[in-house]
């Protein structure tokens, strides 16, 4: 056998297989956005983009992901806190798409409320007014034959409790090295006077309610209550002429999905059956 034939077969297939590696791979890939800011790759940018990443998305694991949820419908839940800048933010609506994509992402078979049309309404009427008759009346539309659970996510707290403020103003200090005379403490006094510091942090507590209902018969199965931390802070500086400054924080959004996420982890871990 041609010893030469037989090593350049192999080199052929091993090229082969690295093209097909590759592409695979290529497949596999996350897709890669560019950044079209010109502060791309500044100082300010790594700040911000450091600070973004704290409250980007992160998906949860959750500990029954393995084991098939029952079918269920997340019905709109109430909004309590009469805060005018959470009620203006979000509605029943906002809270339960949420709810939808965590309760799949934790296996739950959900049937999505897009997916009801007119029906959302009678539904949430029957169960928000505990009428098992007319619940069993409405469950027995299509898919809905096969709902066990009735859930919904209720805000039951939105509120800053707490605010922090701090700052020097050179100005004072300034005009009184400035009295001394001299052009040595006219500069300094200008110096001084012209530094302006500023920080303030105010903490937000959000309370979440779940309420899992019996589809049948409209009883209460469970329910829980989280609460989480939302901390918003600023800071500036300026020094003759030349400023700094940063604020940001987890926004109500954020928050509002993580405590969906930390209720649907108790949901998944304690009952599912």
């Amino acid at each position: 056998m041609n010893i030469s034939w037989m090593s350049t077969q192999r080199s052929t297939l091993a090229a082969t297989a690295a093209v097909l590696l590759s592409a695979a791979h290529s497949g596999l890939a996350q897709p890669v956005f560019g950044n079209p800011s010109p502060t791309a790759g500044s100082e300010t940018s790594q700040k911000a983009n450091a600070a973004a990443d704290q409250a980007i998305y992160k998906p949860v694991e959750y500990v029954n992901k393995g084991k098939r949820g029952p079918a269920l419908v997340v019905i709109p839940g109430d909004i309590k806190s009469a805060h005018a800048n959470f009620a203006q933010k979000f509605g029943p609506n906002n809270i339960a798409d949420y709810a939808e994509l965590e309760l799949s992402q934790a296996n739950f078979s959900v049937l999505e409320r897009a997916n009801l049309g007119n029906l959302l309404q009678e539904i949430s009427l029957a169960y928000n007014l505990g009428d098992a008759n007319k619940a069993r009346q409405t469950m027995q539309v299509g898919q809905l034959k096969t709902t066990k659970w009735i859930v919904k996510f209720d805000i039951l707290k939105a509120e800053q409790i707490a605010e922090n403020r701090q700052g020097f103003d050179g100005r004072a200090i300034g005009g009184i090295i400035g009295v001394f005379g001299g052009l040595g403490s006219a500069v300094a006094g200008r110096a001084t006077s012209s530094v302006q510091t500023n920080e303030s942090t105010g903490v937000w507590i959000i309370g979440m309610r779940y309420k899992i209902m019996d589809a049948t018969t409209t009883e209460q199965v469970a329910q829980g209550y989280q609460e989480l931390k939302m901390e918003v802070g600023a800071q500036s500086t300026s020094v003759l002429g030349v400023s700094q400054g940063a604020k940001g924080g987890v926004g109500l959004d954020t928050m509002v999905q993580r405590l969906v996420q930390t209720a649907v982890y108790e949901i998944d871990s304690k009952y599912k059956e």
